[in-house]
């Protein structure tokens, strides 16, 4: 089995725990591979470019969504080492790292295929796992965004910005921004405003077969991401139009915990 890293470059202790977890592998008769920029930082004499059967992340949620471009573009599954401060997307903790070796070599792990999404802006388009996001450029100024939802007008909102996220998206930006948590085994789209100036400024949760178009309402510039990633900027009247993703990102998963266990742990609740 082939393990391809993605790992936070700016952090010594992660790129130690790297170290230490190519030396696991290794141990246990695993192939650790990486890209050069990945393998200079970590180990360049035992890390060379190879196709991965897993992607592994080591570092927090934002390598987490690194590695899951890695994983979208390969076809095959993905998890984490959490070394970040929560770590929603991440499976495993730095001090289960012999287990989850041992678990990788036995194959005692599970893929489960979670939503992704996809949106288009002027002919590029990008997916991602968590969302999309048309937020405003310039900071003193609202933007006016029309939303169509499956080819009707829904309603346009003068806000800072609108959120379009994925079930696993809701513990992300859309959640800062006021939204739901959702059960990442749920699927839907989650249509969360930034800031709204209006009377209705509530997260809406749509069918994840939903097709949002959202228009850019006044010459006010909107800056669209995917995931973090710049996807372009849309000027008056251009529309980015965001659908779910014809193919779902794999998580591999060494234990099973429910979605409520998860929110108990991550925020320390109970």
């Amino acid at each position: 089995m082939k393990l391809g890293l993605v790992v936070h470059e700016s952090r010594r202790d992660v790129i130690e725990f790297a170290r230490r977890f190519v030396d696991a592998a290794e141990e246990a008769g695993l192939v650790a591979v990486a890209e050069p920029e990945v393998a200079a930082m970590v180990d360049p004499a035992r890390l060379a470019p190879g196709t991965p059967d897993v992607v592994v992340a080591v570092g927090g949620d934002g390598t987490m969504l690194a590695a899951v471009q890695v994983a979208l573009a390969q076809n095959v599954p993905v998890f984490g080492f959490n070394l970040g401060t929560i770590g929603f997307l991440t499976e495993v903790e730095p001090e289960e790292l012999d287990a989850a070796v041992e678990a990788l070599v036995a194959e005692r792990f599970e893929i489960v295929p979670r939503m992704s999404i996809q949106a288009t802006l002027n002919g590029a388009a990008a997916q991602g796992l968590n969302d999309v996001v048309v937020e405003k450029v310039d900071t003193l100024r609202l933007i006016h965004l029309e939303v169509d939802i499956d080819g009707r007008r829904f309603m346009t909102y003068r806000a800072d910005g609108l959120i379009v996220a994925t079930p696993t998206g809701s513990t992300a930006y859309s959640f800062s921004a006021g939204g739901p948590l959702v059960d990442h085994s749920i699927e839907s789209i989650l249509l969360t405003p930034v800031a709204p100036h209006s009377l209705f400024g509530r997260t809406v949760v749509l069918s994840p077969d939903s097709r949002i178009e959202i228009r850019v309402a006044r010459d006010r510039p909107a800056r669209v991401t995917v995931d973090k990633e710049p996807l372009g900027q849309a000027q008056f009247e251009d529309v980015v139009v965001i659908t779910r993703a014809p193919n779902p990102v794999q998580f591999l998963r060494f234990r099973s915990r429910s979605f409520p266990h998860t929110l108990t742990e991550k925020f320390g609740l109970g």
